[in-house]
């Protein structure tokens, strides 16, 4: 039943959002969202921030999804594969400031080369299969969701955290740790969204999985299996 884990979704969303705020509001300054790491960096960072912890934990399990997906369901195979591409490249991107700060700079604009240029590669080379697994699957709660996570992440938040459009709000009372609250809490929205749908995703395409004929090949091979597990 698929209303179970909506409203597992609704209370673990709101739980964790409510644990957040409660959080700076018990302990002003907890949520880490303007931490000055050295005396060269006048901005600051928020990097350090729970909220910037709680991101790369849900797209590696975003990943690890899609990976299950490629592996258990061939037939949804030519999506999953990319949306996990996706999923490495905005660890990377998420990564940025320790693989800046430890290893060298910039090298995260390098790094993400790789999974974005194997994503398109991949998309292009496989595009009939991608077109017969979308008509396989669509409509799909999970695919829309991930589609309006996309577009938090990708567009809206960083029209909204822009911070010239701070400045311009707040003028001489004007904190960039506002406009990296805004953005982060809004950012993580994002990232729950895609979360959500990547779970939805995957029980529809397990769903799929099971209802395909098995090939005859594949019989055989667990029926040999079977046979040589009987003997011992």
């Amino acid at each position: 039943m698929v209303w179970p884990r909506y409203i597992a979704y609704f209370v673990g969303i709101t739980l964790l959002t409510w644990l957040l705020t409660q959080l700076e509001v018990s302990s002003p300054g907890s949520l880490k969202l303007h931490v000055i790491a050295n005396p060269s960096d006048q901005l600051g960072t928020s990097e350090y921030s729970p909220i910037e912890i709680i991101q790369p934990i849900i797209i590696a399990v975003c990943g690890l999804l899609m990976l299950w997906i490629a592996e258990y369901c061939p037939s949804q195979r030519p999506i999953a594969i990319p949306f996990g591409g996706l999923a490495l490249a905005f660890m990377i991107r998420e990564l940025d400031y320790f693989l800046d700060l430890y290893l060298l700079d910039n090298l995260w604009q390098v790094l993400i080369g790789f999974p974005a240029a194997f994503v398109i590669v991949y998309t292009y080379r496989a595009r009939r299969r991608l077109k017969i697994a979308w008509a396989r699957i669509w409509p799909s709660p999970g695919l829309a969701l991930l589609f309006a996570g996309a577009v938090i992440l990708f567009s809206f938040v960083r029209l909204v955290g822009y911070e010239p459009l701070w400045m311009s709000l707040l003028g001489d009372d004007y904190h960039r740790v506002v406009k990296l609250a805004v953005e982060e809490f809004i950012e993580l929205m994002g990232y729950f969204l895609w979360a959500i749908g990547t779970i939805e995703y995957t029980y529809q395409a397990r769903a799929i999985a099971y209802k395909e004929p098995v090939p005859l090949a594949k019989r055989l091979r667990e029926q040999r299996r079977r046979l040589k597990s009987g003997k011992f």
